[in-house]
């Protein structure tokens, strides 16, 4: 049986199925992603994107879609589906009456008497990709074309008709290899049966990406189509497609590898196995070298904020594997030279090593180890903030962080509208300071159990703790407010009621009293919390905006301005825990529960990057989000936790 289930009589609907997306991920980098009825909404769209070396390694889509017709007795019915303005041709969804997303996506159609169905499966280490068609029932054969669209760009860009596009390919075993410009691998298009290509090149022009248009993008290109393939298929036959980039597959083993993706996939039989799947796709490997995606389909790789954040919940918690997570985190720490010790425009990401660490140690225990293996790297992080070192940060004679650059967002609030950032906030940021605390603490403790005593660094850092716990609770306290403030600049305390202060009160070291733990919570549960993650910001604000839709210029304004970001739900439920202990357990569940629910939309079977504000808090942004991943792996692991200790 199905664990994610489907509304089959609104398949056809394509207010419905276009706002469903798969999406399947290599750990090569490579991805497969589309609307459950493989209609392309977004430029991200494609069936074959992967990573090209001759350019950055940054993913390019080649394979765009694959248009399937059948003929029987001289009738023509054609599978596909494509955006034209406002138009949809072919309508070949009409046709589906069935999707399953387990274990691999499988659209099912009824024409007739004829019963056919289609399966995707992406290859986990590599880039190819696998469509295995079944003729399931039918009055007689059936002749079956495979019309591939072909648009060989970067996946933020968008490709036009141009005369430099080399439309023809050349005959490869079991199909054609094309390759529409110099620099690109080969694309592999093959069968494991017997077909013929009819060449014909031709453009489609003006296909539309209606989730781009929709938001004020450029939302039109030109797709190349070179031909068709067609072979036939009798009832009860299938056949394997495999597009691949760079080297071309064996096509008589086709259908053996597609069987053995398939039946090591395994079944999904509960929540955690859903997380645990899709914790797994945000990890890639690339020349040997393991890195987080911070999402699909399109946020980068490798990202320090992100991978500091996801990094626990998706490897430790998700795959109980303390070897990945250092293997990644070592990296990510070599990527990331110049923003851990030199400068960043993200001022806490350097400083949220230590949280990641601690999460660790909780996990194995293993605090001698960190020491000694991170120890220094966390060190120098901190003596990067003293005066002088950075530009855009620098620790004052209270001992707090003051980061300011004009017009420029310097923490994870970072919208931009016209050049200009949406939530500047600066001066002494509320969470910099308190992961600025927790950092100092948490290295000054390994230090002094597992370093050399007489090491100077830790009388130096012991005084700026002391700074710290002198100075915190009073620039940020609003004692009328009953929270923390925002952040506090040269015209005082900004008190934009916001999720930032979270870090304040659920960090193993925090700098306020116990009493102002309790009222920051009390003000957080009444305002920000949803059952879809932790508001942005007050709906009381006049600032606020509840849903995440419209132009550009909207959407920016809403996502640090009342967007619920599940990611933060996790510094939530510590803070929580600590409070309340195992009494807190049910309302854990209950909070995550609502993830599942939404499992069968926006995307499939993944956990989005954020959520609508207002009810009934609709999904946006990336489909796949590492940070949601982590962050749901982490609450179910810390409710296990109270669960075991309450026994």
């Amino acid at each position: 049986m199905a664990f994610l289930k489907f509304n089959k009589s609104e398949l056809v609907n394509l207010s419905y199925s276009l706002r469903r997306e798969i999406i399947l991920a290599s750990k090569s980098g490579a991805y497969c992603n589309t609307s459950i009825v493989t209609c392309n909404t977004r430029r991200y769209h494609g069936l074959l994107a992967v990573p090209v070396a001759q350019f950055g390694g940054y993913r390019h889509l080649l394979l765009s879609s694959l248009d399937e017709s059948l003929s029987l007795r001289g009738k023509r019915f054609n599978l596909g589906i494509h955006c034209y303005g406002d138009i949809y041709e072919p309508r070949g969804h009409k046709y589906i009456v069935d999707f399953d997303a387990d274990p691999v996506p499988t659209i099912t159609y009824k024409i007739g008497e004829m019963v056919f169905r289609k399966s995707l499966v992406l290859s986990p280490d590599s880039n190819q990709l696998l469509i295995k068609y079944e003729l399931v029932a039918s009055p007689a054969k059936v002749t079956l074309s495979l019309k591939p669209f072909l648009a060989f760009r970067r996946v933020h860009d968008l490709t036009h008709k141009n005369a430099a596009a080399r439309s023809e390919g050349r005959e490869i075993p079991g199909g054609m290899a094309f390759k529409l410009y110099d620099g690109f691998p080969d694309l592999n298009l093959q069968l494991s049966s017997k077909a013929e290509f009819k060449g014909g090149a031709y453009w489609y022009d003006n296909i539309t990406y209606s989730d781009e248009m929709r938001r004020g993008f450029d939302c039109r290109e030109d797709l190349l189509v070179p031909g068709a393939f067609e072979l036939t298929l009798s009832p009860g036959s299938s056949v394997v497609f495999s597009a691949t980039a760079g080297e071309p597959a064996v096509p008589a083993g086709l259908k053996r590898k597609y069987t053995a993706l398939v039946e090591k996939i395994g079944p999904i039989t509960s929540f955690h196995d859903q997380l645990v799947k899709a914790a797994d796709s945000l990890i890639r490997v690339t020349d040997g070298k393991k890195q987080i995606v911070a999402g699909y389909s399109w946020l980068y790789t490798g990202l320090l904020r992100e991978t500091l954040e996801s990094l626990a919940g998706l490897t430790l918690y998700g795959k109980d594997d303390p070897k990945e997570f250092e293997e990644i985190l070592d990296n990510l720490i070599a990527d990331n030279t110049q923003r851990l010790f030199y400068r960043t425009t993200q001022v806490e990401s350097p400083l949220y090593l230590a949280i990641t660490l601690q999460q660790y140690i909780a996990y194995t225990g293993k605090a001698k180890r960190v020491w000694e293996k991170y120890g220094e790297t966390l060190k120098k992080i901190i003596e990067s903030y003293a005066p002088g070192r950075r530009e855009e940060v620098a620790m004052h004679p209270n001992g707090l962080l003051w980061a300011q650059k004009d017009g420029i967002a310097l923490t994870w609030m970072n919208a931009y509208i016209n050049g200009r950032a949406v939530t500047e906030r600066p001066g002494y940021q509320v969470e910099v300071n308190a992961i600025w605390y927790n950092c100092i603490c948490f290295t000054l403790d390994l230090c002094g159990s597992f370093g050399d005593r007489k090491d100077p660094f830790i009388p130096k850092w012991s005084a700026v703790k002391e700074l710290i716990e002198k100075n915190f609770q009073p620039t940020f306290w609003n004692e009328e407010a009953g929270y923390l403030a925002d952040y506090v600049d040269g015209y005082g305390q900004n008190m934009d009621l916001r999720p930032n202060q979270l870090w304040a009160v659920s960090l193993d070291h925090i700098a306020v009293d116990d009493e102002i733990v309790s009222q920051v919570m009390r003000v957080v549960n009444a305002e920000l919390v949803t059952r879809r993650g932790i508001r942005s910001l007050s709906p009381r604000d006049v600032k606020y905006r509840g849903v995440y839709e419209g132009s550009q210029t909207d959407r920016d304004l809403a996502y640090h301005n009342g967007c619920a970001f599940p990611g933060l739900l996790a510094q939530y439920c510590y803070a929580s825990f600590m409070m309340m202990g195992s009494s807190f357990i049910k309302r854990a569940e209950w909070l995550t529960e609502g993830f599942y629910e939404d499992l069968s939309k926006h995307g499939v079977g993944t956990f989005s990057e954020l959520y609508d504000g207002d009810p009934p808090h609709e999904a946006h942004g990336a489909i796949s989000s590492a940070v949601a991943t982590g962050a749901l792996l982490n609450i179910n692991w810390l409710i296990e936790k109270y669960k075991e200790e309450r026994i």
